[in-house]
């Protein structure tokens, strides 16, 4: 018995500090690459726990590489765009305009009884109320209502352009990500590499190198962050 506690107190230990080296996040925010591994672990833990025969190295190894292979995957997504759409997949719009996109919600395998509990459950009653409704990639559901415009813009970032802010908001376009452009947001929003430049030139930015993101706001004007940018404090 006594062996038996000191193998799980190990274990639960390892597979506490294996969790916390993967990251800080709830249950409902792993992408579904996290979440196996998150059940991996676990299995691989119990395993050595309930039968003694096994010894100790046989959970741990398995335990160290799952960590290992995460952290690669984690820093394989920073340095590519391509690489975070093929793990991750992408956001999919399931409301736009208040209207239901029936064809998307197909896809993601989701029924009207769960998009409308869905839509209760945020607040909101009545589909006109919803501009957009995106299915994000962990599974969980944003809303951007005629209620969500507004003029305030973060301290890092730098906005252009007059709009009229009675306007209903739009989707946010994000058309650079970290020095890369977004070819998805570019195409789906008809704008081409040389209006982003040209747009970024307008605020002397010459290389998209130095944008760690470059958008339009639910306003409509386009904003970015460079590198350089001090965070604030």
């Amino acid at each position: 018995m006594f062996i038996v506690l000191l193998r799980t107190i190990f274990l639960y230990a390892l597979v506490v500090l294996v969790i916390r080296l993967m990251g800080k996040r709830q249950i409902g925010e792993l992408q579904p690459y996290e979440f196996v591994i998150t059940i991996m672990i676990s299995d691989l833990a119990a395993l050595p726990m309930q039968d003694t025969r096994l010894p100790l190295i046989l959970g741990v190894i398995p335990i160290v590489t799952l960590l290992f292979i995460k952290t690669l995957l984690s820093l394989l997504q920073l340095k590519s765009q391509k690489a975070r759409q093929i793990l991750e997949g992408e956001p999919c719009i399931l409301i736009a305009r208040g209207k239901i996109k029936y064809e998307n919600l197909k896809k993601q395998q989701i029924n009207l009884d769960e998009l409308m509990e869905e839509i209760r459950l945020a607040g909101y009653f009545d589909l006109s109320e919803i501009e957009y409704g995106i299915l994000e990639n962990n599974g969980q559901m944003s809303f951007l209502t005629s209620n969500n415009n507004s003029n305030g813009s973060s301290n890092n970032s730098n906005s252009s352009s007059n709009n009229n802010s009675n306007s209903k908001p739009k989707l946010p376009i994000i058309y650079v990500l970290d020095g890369e452009f977004n070819r998805n947001s570019l195409t789906s929003s008809n704008k081409g590499d040389e209006w982003v430049i040209n747009e970024l030139k307008k605020h002397k930015v010459n290389s998209i190198k130095d944008v760690v993101i470059a958008m339009t706001d639910t306003n409509g004007k386009f904003i970015y962050q460079l590198h350089r940018d001090k965070e604030a404090t």
